[in-house]
């Protein structure tokens, strides 16, 4: 009987981080955007912050695009390697290597954490006008992102779009080392920046 419970608790644990940390608030509208549903609308812009797999964060804000989410690409984050180009630079390339024209294309290239990649986009999102935006990023991180970005622009509609699965995150996460350890820091991160 003790296994049985402990085998109920652990799977509520694990399904109840994955919920909290995966906030999809687009999950249900189908491929393409719906008007007659507010939450299904399209938004004004697609923003996709780097860090994890960039490369999937970029290719699902691309696949969004496509789709007809929104007619703008916003892709925020520095270089990791500073000898190189930043990561939204890179993002950028990848986006009109898969057939984005350059000029539905917005970079931020200065950001290095969570909070900057809100602060620093939101402020180009203000001289653009841009009023809504889905928020593309690893599922792991999607509910830190939303969090951040509500708090730096609480004018703009925001809605969330987490790239489920991506070279270090998948619904099976609980099963690695780096999927415990991705979910705890962020819950530690998350409690923080609620406790601003």
């Amino acid at each position: 009987m003790a296994i049985v419970t402990l085998a109920i608790v652990s799977a509520a644990i694990i399904i109840g981080i994955t919920l909290f940390l995966s906030k999809n608030d687009l999950q249900g509208c189908g491929d393409i955007p719906d008007a007659a549903r507010q939450q299904c609308a399209a938004a004004d812009a697609i923003v996709a912050v780097s860090g994890g797999d960039t490369g999937a964060r970029t290719a699902e804000a691309v696949r969004l695009y496509k789709n007809n989410w929104a007619h703008k690409l916003v892709f925020s984050g520095a270089a990791a390697d500073k000898t190189g180009p930043s990561n939204a630079r890179a993002m950028k390339r990848q986006a009109i290597v898969a057939g984005v024209p350059a000029s539905d294309i917005l970079i931020e290239e200065t950001s290095e954490t969570t909070a900057e990649n809100a602060s620093q986009t939101v402020s180009l999102l203000k001289q653009k006008q841009i009023s809504s935006l889905i928020l593309v990023t690893s599922a792991y991180h999607s509910r830190r992102v939303s969090i951040e970005f509500t708090k730096a622009a609480p004018n703009i509609l925001t809605r969330s779009h987490p790239v489920v699965t991506d070279n270090q995150w998948s619904n099976m996460w609980w099963t690695t080392v780096i999927g415990w350890q991705l979910a705890l820091q962020e819950l530690v991160k998350i409690m923080r920046v609620a406790a601003e």
